[in-house]
């Protein structure tokens, strides 16, 4: 499952990571670019336990929010079970939210995958700033096929758990 963070580049596996239990949780792997101290991508693989007698574990990564990093937006969707937009709820970053959509989109219709047909939800970070759009506003651009969403504020963890545990709920239930 893929947790692809195009527009804030903030889904905080750091602070997922940190709130696992260790012995549920594989290594934490941390690429910086070039230019930023952004993550290229996490890798996590989080051990969820048996269900229906399988063993199920889930690997988790990020994605740089960048348009230049695009081919590796697309590498990490390859073969992805499930996908969380990460929009940044900043006003002067709609447009570059809106853009990251439609890249998705592109990105995954490359592999025969539709949005309205795998576990997809939104997360609205940085919602703890002043200068945000509304949630109606944000919905209506970035969400018009209604899918599960979530305001947070990944840098102190709220809002992350509750993502996760929608998508991967929605990821269990389509594997079922």
């Amino acid at each position: 499952m893929s947790m692809i963070n195009y527009a804030s580049r903030e889904i905080n596996l750091e602070y997922v990571y940190e709130k696992v239990a260790p012995n549920t949780r594989g290594k934490l792997i941390s690429l910086a670019t070039e230019t930023e101290r952004t993550l290229f991508f996490d890798f996590l693989p989080v051990d969820l336990g048996a269900i229906r007698g399988f063993k199920t574990r889930f690997h988790l990564y990020t994605v740089p929010g960048q348009v230049y990093y695009n081919a590796s937006r697309k590498l990490i969707l390859k073969g992805v079970d499930g996908v969380v937009f990460v929009g940044d709820s900043q006003v002067e970053r709609l447009d570059a939210n809106i853009e990251s959509m439609h890249n998705l989109y592109e990105n995954l219709s490359e592999y025969g995958l539709d949005l309205r047909e795998i576990p997809f939800v939104i997360q609205y970070n940085k919602r703890d700033l002043p200068n945000i759009s509304s949630l109606d506003e944000l919905q209506r651009e970035l969400n018009p096929n209604g899918v599960p969403h979530f305001e947070a504020v990944a840098t102190r963890g709220i809002g992350v758990f509750d993502t996760l545990k929608a998508v991967s709920k929605l990821v269990i239930k389509s594997l079922s």
